[in-house]
């Protein structure tokens, strides 16, 4: 039996809610110092998980900080407590451990954190930018358009699941814009798959002139807050979001029937898995970074694998395989807790239609 564990932690306080409703009494500021205190813990058991290959169980472990604290309190006690969480996943007898949502991005993308414990750590970077182009190739398709005529956006393209998109997407659009907030690293990802690829490309920090002429829009920055509102799109345009917390805001699938919007890296597990935890998910998927930890276990590939700050293509590739190997697959769309339906696309795509015709008069 493979052994794995991932690391989860509260986005904002109003998932604390969920946990217990008496928090949604309590002043914010309370909460957060309780959390800061609270020592991480083992969450949940993990079971089930069977390929045609191997089977697997692992755990979930809590790692008691917001999405805000761990960008705004000291980096130092972010990664220690990170470190923390990995060692419960160690004494709990996992091989390897993944590291989610922001316990991610603090500091050195993992490496630190690896370098502190004796198993294996992984971001499940590789997994989410495979499925995250996977998955948008697949909307575009079904919204009746060919990637290769569509202007993309990728905005976040200098992190480092961004720039994977980037040059993911470098060679299957006719157009390509790379946004984030500084033009340098832009600059220099530009110059640099510019030498291989045959899209048009440019770069810009200004997100909503970017988005206007957009067809297609990946997005993974690392803002609190969404950043993408309902002016910002044009009909017909397809948005995966696979930042955490989202960078699209609720509004605009609530007022945009002409935009199609998705999650990235929604996936279907083999076997017959029971996490012994609710997070919003229907039965046996996940998200694309716990599947690649859980990847990595049932292949016996307890190794460092998505770490710092620049993800290798060979290895999103290498993950990929292992996916099929191991039947994990994109479970269809989600978008705010539900399910994207075919009947849900072909609205969309017939307002959009119709948008664009009015647009046209």
């Amino acid at each position: 039996m493979e052994k794995f564990a991932f690391i989860f932690h509260p986005l904002s306080i109003q998932d604390m809610e969920h946990v217990s409703p008496i928090m949604r009494y309590l002043p914010d500021s309370f909460i957060e110092a309780c959390l800061r205190y609270k020592k991480p813990f083992k969450v949940s058991h993990i079971t089930g998980l069977k390929s045609n290959y191997a089977e697997a169980e692992g755990w979930f472990i809590g790692c008691t900080l917001t999405a805000k604290q761990m960008v705004t309190l000291p980096e130092e006690f972010v990664v220690d407590r990170i470190i923390e969480c990995g060692k419960i996943a160690q004494d709990l007898g996992a091989k390897i451990v993944g590291l989610g949502a922001f316990t991610s991005i603090v500091g050195d993308g993992g490496i630190t954190i690896a370098k502190n414990l004796d198993i294996a750590v992984t971001s499940g970077n590789s997994y989410t930018v495979a499925t995250a182009v996977q998955g948008t190739e697949a909307a575009v398709k079904l919204m009746g358009k060919k990637l290769e005529d569509c202007r993309a956006v990728v905005v976040g393209a200098s992190g480092s699941i961004g720039s994977a998109c980037v040059k993911l997407l470098a060679n299957k659009v006719k157009h390509l814009t790379l946004v984030a907030r500084r033009l340098e690293p832009l600059e220099e990802l530009a110059q640099e798959i510019g030498k291989v690829s045959t899209s048009e490309i440019e770069v810009t920090n200004h997100i909503s002139s970017a988005l206007r002429s957009a067809d297609v829009v990946i997005t993974v920055t690392s803002a609190l807050d969404f950043i993408i509102s309902p002016g910002d799109l044009k009909p017909g345009a397809v948005v995966c979001d696979v930042a955490r917390p989202r960078n699209v805001s609720r509004e605009v699938s609530l007022k945009r029937n002409d935009v199609l919007v998705i999650e990235g890296g929604i996936i279907s597990l083999p076997g017959d898995v029971n996490f012994n935890f609710n997070f919003g998910f229907p039965k046996n998927t996940s998200y694309a970074c716990m599947a690649e930890t859980m990847l990595l276990a049932l292949e016996g590939r307890y190794e460092n694998f998505s770490l710092g700050r620049s993800l290798s293509i060979d290895k999103i590739k290498i993950i990929s395989e292992l996916a099929d190997k191991h039947d994990f697959k994109l479970a269809g769309f989600r978008n705010f807790e539900r399910a994207v339906t075919e009947q849900h696309i072909q609205e969309v795509k017939h307002n959009a239609e119709l948008a664009l015709a009015i647009h046209r008069k």
